[in-house]
């Protein structure tokens, strides 16, 4: 998100609950509820061995991740100035089809933001998509277009990351940006109408909601932004509590365990001189660098357009106030929303602080062990209860950085790392590692799990992984 010497950064409802049932598709980033987590059995321990791969297509380029039907898998990507959803079959991974729209506007963004890094929804039939340049499109199960909502332009130069999840018969999204205000809506599934849209008064949030039902049977939408956890209802946009407790930059989503919120989130708590600017971007030493000289730094633009007079230069004094904005411990924080109201708002229930720097994967709470893993393959567990540290290690033959997800089925805890290689661990207390298998692609995207299946999307191809088919008798 911030300067990129600095730090990284991103970047996946039918049901209203994390409930689970073994044949529900993962229609949203992360699957039910954004748990990462498939209720059935029989995913492979060594996806990548002999008999594992069931198919492999080419895709176009993207860091969103896979969504499923019964019968597709969703993505989007952008290639050639277009902005792309492709369809393909699930069985076979076919594609069956794709529709490109033009991209509308070419700013600054962060490398690690493109401008198809957010993923789509489903209702089980239809797909929903958000491209930041351009708005809202939905496209029928045969690829027609059913309806397009414009929207932006956006004025973060880190880009969007939050994902639209479905609530009610609705489409959710949430924006959080520098300038022109912060918003959350709920859109027509059926003609993309604005249903209700509710301001925010957060700037920096790239964390997909979740949702939560309330004591009194309502459906709630729970997000976590810049400093904040907060509460809306699903069915009005109405505000209904509030929480803080969270630090300035938050990318990792939430995750939820009965009404219990876990979030991750991450600050500095040490200062970066202004030298250090001065001496990589100000080449004709002026003392304050001048938009020329930005050269496409999200961080740099981001101070001088949307920081301080807004002029297009970065100086001394607008480089510092920046700085003193995301100065803060990173921390992983559980709060329970038991009651929680305006009045009565939510309880922190334990906070870890630690040197997480530029953590983009989600936690994911399973078999009551809650895991984060950050850059360097560094893998730490935890008491979901308490807090307290279970294990720390690094995840062996996969050194590296991690920008998908982790998920979980069968026991098991799959993760992929920026340079491509699918790792799986058993899961536990004392977790250990089962395999790395290496696709030797790039891959941004959090697999998907379904049926026993795993879909991992790379830099140009989705995979599809299924444990091997038992031996045929000859007699």
């Amino acid at each position: 998100m911030f300067w990129d010497p600095i730090l990284r950064l991103s970047a996946g409802a039918l049901l209203l609950l994390p409930a689970l049932s073994p044949a529900e598709d993962w229609t949203r980033f992360r699957g039910p509820n954004g748990s990462g987590i498939a209720a059935d059995e029989g995913y492979p321990a060594h996806p990548g061995a002999p008999g594992t791969l069931a198919w492999k297509s080419p895709v176009r380029p993207g860091k969103s991740s896979p969504i499923l039907t019964a019968r597709h898998v969703f993505l989007t990507a952008f290639d050639d100035g277009k902005l792309f959803t492709q369809c393909f079959d699930r069985a076979s991974g076919k594609l069956l089809w794709e529709r490109a729209e033009p991209r509308a506007a070419a700013g600054i963004l962060h490398k690690l933001n493109e401008p198809a890094s957010i993923t789509p929804v489903t209702d089980g039939e239809n797909v929903y998509v958000f491209f930041r340049d351009i708005g809202l499109f939905s496209y029928a199960p045969d690829g027609s277009l059913r309806w397009k909502t414009p929207l932006g332009p956006f004025t973060n130069a880190e880009g969007l990351s939050a994902a639209p999840i479905i609530a009610n018969s609705s489409l959710i999204l949430t924006v959080d940006q520098r300038v022109g205000g912060s918003w959350i809506a709920a859109f027509s599934l059926a003609n993309g109408e604005t249903l209700w849209k509710t301001p925010r008064p957060h700037e920096g949030g790239w964390a997909t909601p979740l949702l939560r039902r309330t004591p009194a049977g309502d459906s709630e939408i729970v997000t976590v932004s810049a400093r904040h956890f907060d509460g809306y209802s699903a069915s009005t946009g109405k505000h209904a509590w509030s929480h803080p407790g969270l630090s300035p930059a938050v990318v990792a989503s939430p995750v939820l365990s009965g009404n219990t919120v876990y979030a991750f989130s991450y600050g500095y708590e040490e200062d970066l001189p202004f030298e250090v600017a001065l001496d990589r971007a100000d080449t004709n030493k002026d003392g304050r660098i001048q938009a020329s000289e930005i050269n496409g730094d999200s961080w740099l633009h981001q101070i001088a357009w949307y920081k301080g007079d807004r002029d297009g230069t970065v100086t001394r004094e607008e480089w510092d106030a920046a700085w003193q904005s995301i100065k803060s411990p990173s921390s992983l924080t559980a709060i329970s929303l038991d009651g929680a109201t305006p009045a009565a708002p939510a309880r922190e229930l334990w906070r870890y602080e630690k040197s997480f720097i530029g953590v983009v994967p989600s936690p994911l709470l399973y078999q009551d062990v809650l895991y984060i893993v950050k850059n360097g393959g560094i893998l730490t567990s935890f008491d979901p209860q308490t807090g307290k540290v279970l294990k720390a290690g690094r995840l062996r033959d996969a050194i590296e950085s991690y920008f998908a997800s982790p998920v979980a089925a069968s026991g098991r805890i799959y993760f992929v790392s920026e340079a491509g290689k699918l790792v799986v661990i058993e899961g536990g207390r004392d977790w250990k590692v089962v395999s790395v298998h290496p696709l030797d692609e790039e891959s941004y995207a959090t697999p998907a799990l379904s049926r026993g299946r795993i879909f991992v999307r790379t830099a140009a191809h989705l995979y599809c992984f299924a444990a091997p088919a038992p031996p045929t008798s000859t007699r």
